[in-house]
């Protein structure tokens, strides 16, 4: 039997459609298993029991009069705490942020409260959003569903957390360097960054987006058709497009055959590939074969220089935002960021300069190297889930981002790339599949992740609170 709490949002929809279910049960059954979770894995900020069952009611009276006010009316998703929802703080996962209600919801969120989702709580993030992990100064620890004693990556942290755990099915992350998808594949769930542009978002900034982390890909699907409508407030956001969201659950075996399929194992630096994940990773391409795709491999294109520019620049923004504060205020920001940032400190104009181009490079290099591919497919991280209580794989502020060469490349290109499970460690934690698409090409990546879902072995069972 499935619990209310397991259910895809394409399967909600439909049940509350036919009457076999209403909003509120299953609101109140998310929200006994959120508070069976919560005090293990610590995924959530801001949540209101009773606000969420409120929301619940006004759903149960818009089915019941048969008019629901949108495409996601009654279903339950989170939100990263970085996008902001009206009324509520956003504290940037720092104990250094002063909170104040913000005025109005952020694209994504208003888009998700125009559909009539309810908004079940807010998920936790490190700080600034500069961690692949669930360390935060201003939030209690975040761990993996799967293992207690591993983190849920990030920064997306308890996104991908509450995803796992069952908190219901649409999550709501960011991604500027692999913030959605590194904490998918460590978490064994979905995670989609669509293509730049997109999902409007405020603040827009470089190689920054919203997309939705899911159990499946049909709920990926769905939340997109809402999350990509258009807002004026991100002038870097793609003309309206009418995609056939839909579409990517239709799609069988059948759309793999003939597809041109490249594989990466090689990022070009970084830490070494696990043999577990690669080995993973080959059967994947082996059962796109046999499915009748051509698969060949793609070259390693992302260089150390690339990496180390990137991060130079990064470390650059990060400290000028640090120093502006005040002392006692700079003071709560996790040591491990000051110490990353403290780079900036002596970053030279001709540094920056030759940091920031690097970021061109980088987007170059990967849009040359996918061209003769309809799609290229890869590890999404070189290790496993890795320790709770580590700032980063290495957990070294001189080396934080040895564990994003195979997700980096993608928002510099403004490609779609997608997590999706791809099997266990025989300690039995999840490997991601990564599979990334031609720019603008969002629909074909979940059609492919979609056909993936048909192809791959069983997985195992998800996790249940201790």
């Amino acid at each position: 039997m499935t619990h209310l709490h397991d259910l895809g949002a394409t399967e909600l929809v439909a049940a509350y459609r036919e009457r076999r279910l209403s909003p509120l049960q299953v609101a109140h059954a998310v929200v006994a298993h959120l508070e069976r979770w919560e005090p293990h894995i610590h995924a959530t900020w801001g949540f209101d029991a009773e606000a969420v069952l409120s929301q619940a009611r006004a759903s149960e009276a818009r089915w019941q009069r048969g008019q629901p006010c949108g495409a996601l009316d009654g279903v339950p998703v989170t939100i990263k705490e970085n996008i902001a929802t009206r009324g509520v703080a956003v504290p940037l996962g720092s104990a250094a942020t002063e909170l104040a209600p913000t005025a109005e919801d952020a694209p994504p969120a208003a888009r998700l409260r125009e559909a009539g989702a309810l908004l079940l709580a807010k998920t936790t993030m490190p700080d600034f959003g500069m961690l692949s992990s669930g360390l935060s100064s201003f939030h209690a620890l975040s761990r993996n569903p799967w293992d207690l004693s591993k983190g849920p990556g990030g920064s997306s942290a308890g996104a991908a957390a509450a995803a796992a755990a069952g908190y219901g099915p649409l999550h709501l992350g960011t991604d500027i360097g692999g913030s959605i998808r590194l904490p998918a594949g460590w978490c064994g769930v979905v995670g989609f960054k669509p293509s730049g542009g997109r999902v409007p978002i405020k603040p827009p900034y470089l190689g920054r987006v919203a997309g939705p982390l899911t159990r499946s890909v049909a709920d990926t699907a769905l939340m997109m058709a809402t999350l990509s409508r258009p807002d004026w407030r991100d002038a870097t956001s793609l003309p309206p497009q009418d995609i056939a969201w839909g579409e990517a659950a239709a799609a069988a075996h059948a759309a793999v055959r003939g597809l041109k399929i490249g594989l990466l194992m090689d990022a070009g630096w970084g830490l070494p590939l696990d043999a577990e994940i690669a080995a993973a990773v080959q059967a994947a391409a082996r059962s796109f074969e046999q499915a009748g795709a051509v698969v060949d491999t793609v070259a390693p294109f992302t260089t150390r220089e690339m990496a180390d520019g990137i991060n130079l620049f990064w470390r650059l923004r990060s400290w000028l935002d640090i120093s502006a504060l005040p002392p006692a205020r700079q003071a709560k920001v996790l040591p491990y960021i000051r110490d990353w940032a403290a780079a900036g400190q002596t970053c030279s104009a001709a540094e920056l300069f030759h940091g920031y181009s690097q970021f061109a490079a980088l987007r170059d290099a990967a849009v040359a190297a996918c061209r003769r591919h309809d799609f290229v497919i890869s590890p999404v991280a070189p290790v496993s889930a890795f320790a709770a209580e580590r700032a980063s794989p290495t957990n070294d502020p001189l080396r934080a981002m040895e564990h994003i060469a195979y997700t980096l490349p993608y928002n510099m290109s403004e490609q779609p790339a997608i997590s999706v499970p791809c099997g266990h460690t025989a300690g039995g934690l999840p490997i991601g599949l990564q599979i990334i698409g031609q720019r603008h090409d969002d629909l074909g990546v979940l059609r492919l992740a979609h056909a993936w879902e048909g192809l791959r072995p069983p997985l195992r069972p998800w996790p249940a609170p201790p």
